[in-house]
């Protein structure tokens, strides 16, 4: 058995609107957005009575896509700490390599973003970094070194 593409990673966000204007800036597309509900719904995901909204963002010109999804119904549930250290099992993050990564946190901070850490360069092949966007979510960005 052979696995024939990742079609996507999905995360939960409480804010929509404010989790597609973050990865639009980042450089993402929205590719479209809809409800969610019904039984089969609810029977995927194992929730009764499941309403909720997508937005499917793309990376233009290349593979990769981002399901941003807000629960109406059940409401979402808040993790505890609210906001998880990186060790934290099961937790995600999301990478994307990037041209510039000054430039990227410039965009990104006035849709909230916040450094975890700081930016540190490893050997001479990249500057990467962890933030912070909407609903808590860890973005990490890579810029390559030449």
């Amino acid at each position: 058995m052979t696995i024939q593409r990742m079609d996507n990673v999905g995360i939960v966000v409480d804010d929509l609107d404010a989790a597609v204007a973050f990865f639009t800036a980042l450089g993402m597309e929205l590719e479209g957005r809809t409800p969610i509900e019904g039984s089969w719904a609810g029977k995927v995901v194992g929730l009764d009575d499941m309403r909720s909204e997508i937005a499917m963002m793309r990376i233009p010109d290349a593979p990769g896509r981002l399901e941003l999804v807000t629960y109406h119904s059940p409401a979402a549930v808040t993790p505890e700490p609210k906001v998880a250290p990186a060790n934290t099992l099961g937790l995600h993050r999301v990478m994307f390599a990037v041209d510039d990564i000054e430039d990227t946190l410039a965009r990104l901070r006035p849709h909230g973003a916040e450094l975890v850490g700081e930016v540190t360069r490893f050997e001479d092949s990249f500057l990467l970094c962890y933030l912070r966007g909407p609903s808590g979510i860890i973005v990490a960005l890579a810029e390559e070194l030449s």
